[in-house]
């Protein structure tokens, strides 16, 4: 079960969400494999994580999270965002405008080369730390 603690650390956690990271992969990834959406969410999710490696949270996460959000991404042929949108909000409401541009800034994603049609379309929940780092649950390590 995830917790959030949102009210409990908002205070001093704002400011971990003020400025959203530089990406630090450049250029066009390779080309996902990914035949079904479950599989292409875990390339984009690996995605993420190359792009913002001092941001992911290593290790199981702490029992209390500041915030979870969940997102539903559109990626087209060419790995570009064509759209994101909030499904299920957070509780600590500066996670969202950092979470949304940490995922437009991470473009371009793997061309969904072996996907049927022009995009793909999925879903993935973010757990957020105060400390401004992050899993996803297509990548989480639990939690403590």
């Amino acid at each position: 079960m995830v917790f959030c603690a949102a009210l409990l650390f908002a205070p001093g956690a704002m400011a971990q969400f003020s400025m959203v990271p530089a990406p630090m992969v450049q250029g066009a990834p390779r080309a996902s494999p990914a035949e079904i959406e479950t599989e292409y969410r875990i390339d984009a999710a690996r995605h993420i994580y190359a792009t913002y490696p001092m941001r992911v949270y290593r290790g199981k996460l702490p029992p209390l999270l500041y915030g979870i959000i969940m997102l539903e991404t559109e990626i087209d042929a060419t790995g570009q965002v064509v759209n994101v949108s909030v499904v299920r909000k957070p509780a600590a409401d500066e996670v969202a405008p950092w979470v949304l541009a940490m995922v437009r800034r991470a473009a371009p994603y793997p061309a969904p080369a072996a996907m049927p049609g022009a995009t793909v379309r999925f879903t993935e929940t973010w757990f957020v730390d105060r400390s401004g780092l992050f899993q996803l649950f297509s990548l989480t390590e639990g939690q403590r």
